[in-house]
């Protein structure tokens, strides 16, 4: 009898040993694992965006901050989205929205080549800048750093504004404490382009009274 207890305790003892081992784990929580760190309510709450909220995130990238390549983009950006064959509703052309006159003025003829020509349209746009800046040069020197209306006025600010309205009405602008004001076609005031693009550094830009771009 004792034998028979003993045998059904042993072999108890030993079930119980086997099945702990098949005992499921207990659920490890993210906020445990080492470098991986959520709140506690982070992880029921976690939601993936679906993908028409995705597409609608707006990246402006690469981040170029300051310097002439941002502000090229900058101006770019406002001027036409950076669309190099656009062409607007007053024909105005281009990645720069270039009138005719100007593409004149730097010897460009072929409208429809300067179009199709990327690099054409970046050097037009750096040779209308060394033309402005020539053009402003004395401005440049004497309001550099003043507040007019309430906006600074700054080398990168004034040039993006010739670019809008011409260097004679910039000149206007600024010898008349910013009474004698501009603005295009759709409403964008010269002011608004010397705040937004003022601060960039055009130091690289060359003046020069008649620049040429070669085709």
């Amino acid at each position: 009898m004792i034998k028979k207890w003993i045998y059904f305790l042993g072999l108890t003892l030993f079930i119980t040993l086997v099945s702990s081992g098949f005992r499921p784990n207990e659920a490890k929580q993210f906020g445990k694992i080492e470098g991986f760190h959520l709140a506690d309510d982070e992880i029921t709450n976690y939601t993936v965006p679906t993908i028409d909220e995705t597409a609608k995130v707006n990246f402006n990238f690469p981040f170029t901050g300051k310097s002439y390549v941002g502000f090229k983009q900058a101006v770019a950006i406002k001027e036409s989205q950076g669309l190099y064959k656009l062409v607007n509703r007053f024909g105005y052309m281009g990645k720069y929205q270039f009138g005719k006159s100007a593409l004149r003025a730097l010897g460009i003829k072929n409208n429809k080549e300067f179009l199709n020509n990327p690099r054409l349209q970046e050097r037009a746009f750096k040779a209308l800048l060394a033309k402005n800046k020539w053009e402003l040069r004395k401005e440049i020197h004497r309001y550099d750093g003043h507040i007019i209306k309430g906006v600074k006025i700054t080398e990168s600010g004034l040039l993006a504004a010739a670019h809008l309205a011409g260097a004679g009405s910039v000149k206007s602008f600024l010898s008349s404490n910013g009474k004698r004001g501009f603005k295009d076609g759709f409403g964008t005031s010269l002011k608004t382009y010397i705040r937004k693009f003022g601060g960039y550094d055009t130091s690289g830009i060359v003046a020069h009274p008649q620049p040429k771009v070669v085709m």
